[in-house]
């Protein structure tokens, strides 16, 4: 059974998520480096199948070792995640979340000027369904 991006996850099992997305797929070795602590091979290759069973995570054969890869691509779990954040935190609220980014000083001008691009193109394909 596949699990949704939202399931429960441990603080560790995300660690070890966070590094396959860094990485785009890293053996069990790899991701034990990556966490620069004294977790044994044995728990990662634990945490590692944990993932899978619950349908983040699947591994590939590259000869002898596996390939440990996110399930889900980055960009459509950053789009889930970023939905549960504006639902969980902005009471569903997509301008209270961008409002937060800009009041906070989060955006650069390079951004704002994407986003500024990015709204005037919805805004003239929500005209242009208007006017069919």
């Amino acid at each position: 059974m596949e699990a949704a991006m939202g399931d429960e996850m441990s603080k560790r099992e995300r660690e070890l998520l966070d590094i396959l997305y860094e990485r785009g797929g890293a053996t069990a070795v790899e991701v034990q480096e990556a966490l620069g602590d004294d977790t044994s091979n044995s728990a990662v290759r634990t945490l590692l199948g944990i993932l899978e069973q619950k349908g983040f995570a699947l591994h590939e054969r590259e000869g002898k070792r596996f390939v440990y890869k996110p399930r889900v691509p980055a960009g459509e779990a950053g789009r889930s995640a970023l939905r549960r954040a504006v639902r969980t935190f902005f009471s569903n609220s997509a301008s209270g979340a961008i409002a937060a980014l800009v009041d906070g000083g989060e955006l650069g001008r390079d951004e704002i000027e994407r986003i500024e691009a990015l709204l005037r193109k919805a805004k003239d394909a929500d005209r242009g369904e208007a006017e069919s």
